[in-house]
């Protein structure tokens, strides 16, 4: 097996493929061969086909007051019987980074301010390949979303992907739109989209997931916003349930899984989880529903009050006691209270990670983003 390299033969391919994502850095340490094998960009394409779960959670912090930005990005892992805290992921790069988005392997950050020339960096934290990309008219309240299908380009040696950013602008009626700039892969440019999608309302939590060539983000309205990526068209999805039918404020997040868009709720009518079936006629189904007191039941140790809690919410400026931070195959991220809890919503599973106080003194997070493995190359030409 150490001269798999140099066989002609499918079979060490073939085994090599069927392992996780995972293992693959430190398979290429045990040979000569193993290593160019797993190096070799056909084998990391055929490999990124597969379907890795969510192998954990970056998050990142702000400061409540002032410009500068909090440089400490954490990992939190999925699947571990003890959440261990990473705090080192990120150091390969040539400075500290405020995330944006990330999409099947790939993360997206910006150069932490202040900076006298701020760019961009697309990077793989697994691999620890990244790529720098010139940010023209630099804003810290951009939007960010990266568009990426490793299976897509199968035979290709590189990585192509697409990082679209989106702005709020004004129209000669004084009517709020937003406009959408892409960055390609392929031709190394950014350009300036024609599309154009009257909005009045911001986009919330700043994160954009990419489903099936489109990407989605949520609003702080009863709206969706969705821009297919290839055709650059731009639409607004409602939602499932508009704000006229609480009597509290809720808290809400979108997340993927099973490759279909989800709509994570939790109200005064309990967690209820939706998946989107049809953008053009906003048609959702009901996947999961427990009431407040069926949550607080199944998981005792954890939760106490919670009708009380989650409906005195009066106004967006309180912070919620239920905070939705993440949501990704099957797995719901949320602060609550003080602590960070992941939920498995096929197994009923709550598990409490960590106090909030490992994060450091400040509670209030900017970024959280799921993220899965991929040996996907960059391509540095």
């Amino acid at each position: 097996m150490g001269n798999v390299g140099e066989q002609n033969s499918d079979i060490p391919f073939d085994v090599l493929s069927r392992l996780p994502t995972k293992y693959m850095p430190r398979l290429k340490c045990v040979c000569k061969g193993w290593n160019r094998l797993i190096s070799d960009p056909i084998f990391m394409k055929v490999q990124s086909r597969k379907k890795e779960p969510v192998s954990g959670f970056f998050c990142q912090q702000r400061f409540r007051l002032g410009n500068e930005d909090i440089t400490t990005i954490t990992h939190i892992p999925v699947g571990k019987q003890e959440a261990k805290l990473f705090q080192t992921v990120f150091d390969f790069l040539p400075e500290h980074v405020v995330l944006l988005a990330s999409c099947n392997g790939l993360v997206c950050g910006r150069s932490c301010f202040p900076r006298i020339d701020p760019c961009l960096y697309i990077c793989n934290p697994l691999n620890h390949e990244w790529m720098r990309l010139t940010w023209e008219e630099p804003n810290r309240e951009d939007t960010f979303a990266l568009a990426f299908d490793p299976c897509r380009d199968l035979l290709g040696t590189s990585t192509k992907f697409k990082l679209i950013r989106v702005k709020q602008i004004e129209i000669e009626s004084k009517a709020l739109c937003l406009s959408f700039d892409v960055y390609s892969s392929d031709t190394r440019a950014w350009k300036k989209s024609e599309e154009i999608c009257k909005c009045n309302s911001n986009l919330y939590k700043n994160k954009g997931f990419y489903v099936e060539g489109v990407l989605h983000w949520l609003t702080d309205g009863d709206e969706m916003l969705t821009f297919h990526v290839e055709n650059e068209l731009s639409w607004l999805v409602s939602v499932p349930l508009p704000a006229i039918e609480f009597r509290s404020i809720p808290e809400a997040c979108i997340g993927d899984s099973d490759d279909r868009l989800h709509y994570v709720l939790i109200s005064q009518y309990g967690l209820q989880i939706w998946f989107l079936e049809d953008y053009f006629e906003s048609k959702w189904s009901l996947k999961l529903s427990k009431t407040l007191e069926e949550m607080e039941e199944q998981h005792m140790m954890f939760l106490y009050n919670l009708r009380e809690r989650v409906t005195q919410r009066l106004a967006v400026d309180m912070e919620p006691w239920v905070d939705l931070l993440a949501f990704k195959d099957g797995y719901l991220l949320m602060r609550v209270s003080r602590n960070i809890m992941l939920y498995n919503i096929e197994t009923n599973r709550m598990q409490l990670l960590c106090s909030l106080s490992k994060f450091g003194t400040h509670s209030t997070f900017c970024t959280v983003l799921p993220y899965s493995l991929s040996l996907v190359p960059l391509d540095q030409a």
